[in-house]
C-alpha cells in the first residue's frame, strides 16, 4: 500500500548562511535509510563546508545555479540541468550567485550526518 508523506520535515543546514533544507524521504521525516529525498533552498553567497561522503548524491537543480568543486576542478550546474557525485569524492557545495539555488537532491544511502564526513 502507498505510503502518503504529508508534509516534509526541515533539517538544519551546514554553511555560512541559512539555508532550507526540507526532508521528504529519509531517516528523519520517513525513517528510510534506503535514500533520501529533499527540497532545497540556498541563497546567493552560501557556501558549505568541503565533504567526502558515503553515499551517493544525484542532484537537480530547478532555479538559479549551483557550483559543484571537486578535487579536479568545480561544474556549474544551472536550472535544468543535474548532476551525480560519487561515494568517497571530496566535493564542496555553493551557490555564488546573487539569486542562490532551488534544487532536488537524492542521497543513496540516505543523507547522515555520520557519513557525510565534513571538512573540520
Amino acid at each position: 500500500m502507498p505510503t502518503l508523506i504529508p508534509s516534509p520535515t526541515r533539517v538544519e543546514a551546514a554553511g555560512n548562511k541559512p539555508k532550507l533544507i526540507d526532508e521528504y524521504v529519509g531517516r528523519v521525516n520517513s525513517k528510510t535509510g534506503e535514500l533520501s529525498v529533499a527540497h532545497m533552498r540556498s541563497p546567493g553567497g552560501w557556501v558549505e563546508p568541503g565533504q567526502t561522503p558515503a553515499f551517493r548524491e544525484y542532484t537537480v537543480v530547478l532555479r538559479g545555479w549551483l557550483r559543484v568543486e571537486h578535487r579536479g576542478g568545480s561544474l556549474d550546474v544551472r536550472a535544468g540541468q543535474g548532476v551525480v557525485c560519487e561515494p568517497g569524492e571530496w566535493i564542496r557545495y555553493s551557490t555564488p550567485g546573487e539569486e542562490g539555488a532551488e534544487y532536488i537532491a537524492i542521497c543513496l544511502p540516505a543523507f547522515s550526518p555520520d557519513t557525510v564526513h565534513r571538512d573540520p
